[in-house]
């Protein structure tokens, strides 16, 4: 397969639409769709640029490490009221943890996508200041950084890191540490499609239906209150790049886990109506400040539907569906319906809560009484895990 020239991938750009965002953690540009702000999530595009063999050669321009959307003219650069005031998702160094982006189904244009963290925060504070829009020359700061920090697939024991078939050794396409679909001209099964093994219309796009691509990222050995992961696409077909961002957190002890030191972790399992206490470690000599609980709620969802928590203390909202932090679906499959979250709670705290359900319409059905009750459990070696169905 040979590489497009220049003005054939430019006079392409120009007739297609927009194909792709970070899902999970929840990007702004996921949060600006659900709040019926953005009626094509898919469509936040860099274009026309030259995308392709050099991946990092185009100027982000406006749209910066977290994307603009010129059709409904959102710069996810700058925070607003439903995205960019807090984070989404609290990690640990580290902690290796799923992460997903939507792919339109017309538009698997082939190429490398990445995952990214920039660890200059005097930097990163630019695009968490509410109400300021990052200028150009900010912009493309930050996305510099962010390339410096793109997160190795290989960190990741494991995982298959293909390369991409369209690049030979010695070109900067030929990179193990971005990722890959191949084989994107696919005829029967595209091969972004065949990542997840997905249906079309596992996730939202609003031009052809979406399906996930899902991998692993691990952690980089960096602590922050509130900082941004990014997403970028380099399309290989179309001279587009496609950028979107969640604001996260990392914070030691914070997150799960890591799959491949768990037996280094206690871990106690609760029911959402029975509270447990671990206990301690022989090395462990006092109790935490805090602990992270894993909520896991099994229910069976229309397609467009989104599972919240809201309880009653403020990491669950205060009871304000709007305000109640929304639960992954990546472990969602037809026969096992299961929606997950986990915060950061301090230890010994009790609370009520239920789960909402949010319609892809905007109505908000609630779960039926009693309200669920639950209390952190206490040591400096644990996390917790809530598991429950909608009833």
């Amino acid at each position: 397969m040979k590489l497009l020239h220049g003005a054939t991938v430019l006079s392409t750009a120009r007739l297609v639409s927009g194909h792709g965002y970070l899902t999970i953690p929840f990007s702004r540009t996921r949060l600006g769709a659900e709040a019926k702000l953005d009626s094509c999530p898919e469509c936040s595009i860099l274009e026309p640029v030259q995308a392709w063999p050099d991946l990092n050669a185009a100027a982000v321009g406006r749209s910066g490490p977290c994307g603009y959307n010129a059709r409904v003219s959102i710069d996810y650069n700058r925070p607003a009221e439903h995205w960019g005031n807090s984070p989404v998702a609290t990690y640990s160094p580290g902690q290796v943890v799923d992460v997903q982006w939507c792919v339109d189904h017309n538009g698997d244009h082939g190429g490398m996508f990445s995952y990214r963290i920039c660890q200059n925060q005097t930097l990163v504070d630019k695009f968490l200041t509410p109400g300021y829009l990052p200028t150009e020359e900010e912009k493309q700061a930050a996305e510099d950084c962010f390339e410096a920090g793109t997160l190795a697939c290989t960190d990741v024991s494991g995982q298959a890191c293909g390369y991409s078939p369209d690049c030979s050794e010695g070109q900067p396409c030929w990179r193990n540490d971005w990722f890959t679909c191949n084989a994107f001209q696919a005829d029967s099964r595209r091969a972004c499609q065949g990542v997840d093994n997905a249906p079309l219309g596992s996730c939202y796009t609003s031009i052809a239906g979406g399906y996930p691509v899902t991998k692993k990222i691990r952690i980089p050995d960096y602590l922050s209150s509130h900082t941004l992961l990014s997403f970028k696409w380099n399309s290989y077909q179309t001279g587009q790049i496609y950028l979107s961002c969640a604001d996260i957190a990392i914070a030691a002890g914070s997150g799960g886990p890591d799959p491949q030191s768990s037996a280094t972790s206690a871990t106690t399992l609760v029911t959402s109506t029975q509270s447990a206490t671990v206990k301690p470690s022989a090395s462990c000599s006092a109790t935490t400040a805090s602990v992270a609980v894993t909520f896991k709620e099994r229910v069976t969802t229309a397609f467009g539907d989104t599972i919240k928590i809201a309880g009653s203390i403020p990491q669950l909202g205060n009871w304000d569906p709007s305000s109640a932090p929304a639960l992954s679906a990546a472990e969602y499959t037809s026969s096992n319906p299961l929606w997950t979250y986990t915060v950061n709670l301090a230890a010994a705290t009790t609370f009520q809560y239920k789960f909402v359900r949010v319609a892809s319409n905007g109505a908000v059905s609630w779960e039926s009484d009693p309200n669920r009750s639950y209390m952190v459990p206490q040591d400096c070696n644990a996390s917790a895990v809530s598991e429950s169905s909608w009833r």
